[in-house]
């Protein structure tokens, strides 16, 4: 067997974030084809290495890549096999989604489990459908005591713009304590993935504020404020731009998205930074609607623009501030 290669982009929140914490919540997540890539090939025995170690390793738990050990294990237990009954292979994974030591926060934990997963499947001849390799990631995940909503892992697994509304991440937990892989993969989840594809022309842009944010510690630091106004008017919002993207209107994406944008303003006030601040900012007076994305507190932030004039211009206030443009993408 050859060498085999796979990858995984990385992912960007229009609207919903914090919210989608909660179970039935809805959020809009859009893929952004900046990649990790994984090669794999049949090997003597197991080596696992990435770019983000100077060092590489086999299954002897190890800290720096405890998290691909955790998704082989998991691969072994869905296929009902220890891991000593499996054909060792050789596993590197290239593509930190960051620049200088800076990373953009498109990536995460989720896109690398999905990565790891979409190898393994490969190397063992498995057509897993997008809907399983969401299962089997988000199933890694939360045993393995990731705290986020999972929408990342729906993005990144279906590779497109989706509608994601949230699940118990609760109850998927205790029935991974009680139940076998197997019986909790059968079970409904309760949650709902729905690609969405826009139906107007604009230009989808992406802004890094070289500011990076911990999602985890900003979870954390912001979940307590967390109310049933902001649960309620955040999913109001988010249907409404939904919809309106279906429809193509363009008014209606544009106030739903201020709207949520205002909504995270009065969350916290570590989200909107400075560099996001000027982020947003920017888009005034210009046909164009912009926000931060997902956690806050730095990394990126995204816009929507309807014209081409807007856009340059845009994208030279933004360099003007320091912003970078890390990705630009026509809908038509």
């Amino acid at each position: 067997m050859n060498k085999i290669k796979v990858q995984t982009g990385g992912k960007l929140y229009l609207a919903g974030e914090y919210a989608i914490l909660e179970p039935g919540q809805t959020a809009l997540i859009k893929n952004i084809p900046i990649h990790m890539t994984a090669q794999i090939a049949p090997a003597d025995s197991f080596s696992l290495t990435s770019d983000m170690f100077d060092y590489s390793v086999d299954l002897i738990p190890d800290s720096g890549y405890s998290l691909i050990q955790e998704t082989i294990q998991v691969f072994a237990d869905f296929l009902a096999k220890p891991i000593a009954e499996l054909t060792p292979f050789s596993l590197s994974i290239t593509g930190k989604m960051e620049k200088e030591g800076l990373k953009f926060g498109i990536g995460s934990s989720g896109s690398v489990t999905v990565l790891t997963l979409k190898a393994l499947s490969a190397f063992y001849d498995l057509d897993l459908s997008a809907d399983m390799l969401f299962k089997l990631a988000s199933y890694t995940l939360i045993k393995s005591g990731d705290n986020g909503s999972m929408g990342d892992i729906a993005c990144i697994a279906y590779n497109d713009l989706v509608a994601f509304t949230a699940f118990d991440r609760q109850k998927v937990r205790d029935w991974i304590i009680s139940d076998s892989i197997q019986a909790v993969l059968a079970k409904d989840w309760g949650y709902k993935i729905e690609v969405i594809k826009p139906a107007l022309s604009c230009d989808f842009l992406v802004g890094w504020t070289k500011q990076p944010s911990i999602s985890k510690d900003m979870i954390n630091l912001v979940k307590s404020a967390i109310d049933k106004h902001f649960l309620s008017q955040t999913q109001k919002q988010v249907l409404i731009c939904k919809d309106a993207l279906l429809a193509g209107d363009k008014e209606l994406i544009k106030s739903s998205l201020e709207s949520v944008s205002d909504l995270l303003q009065g969350l916290s006030s570590a989200i909107y930074i400075d560099k996001l601040k000027e982020l947003k900012d920017a888009s005034q007076g210009l046909d164009v609607i912009a926000k931060s994305s997902g956690s806050g507190g730095g990394d990126c932030g995204i816009a929507l623009s309807f014209s081409e004039s807007a856009s340059r211009e845009l994208i030279k206030r933004w360099q003007n501030s320091g912003i970078e443009i890390l990705y630009q993408e026509k809908w038509s």
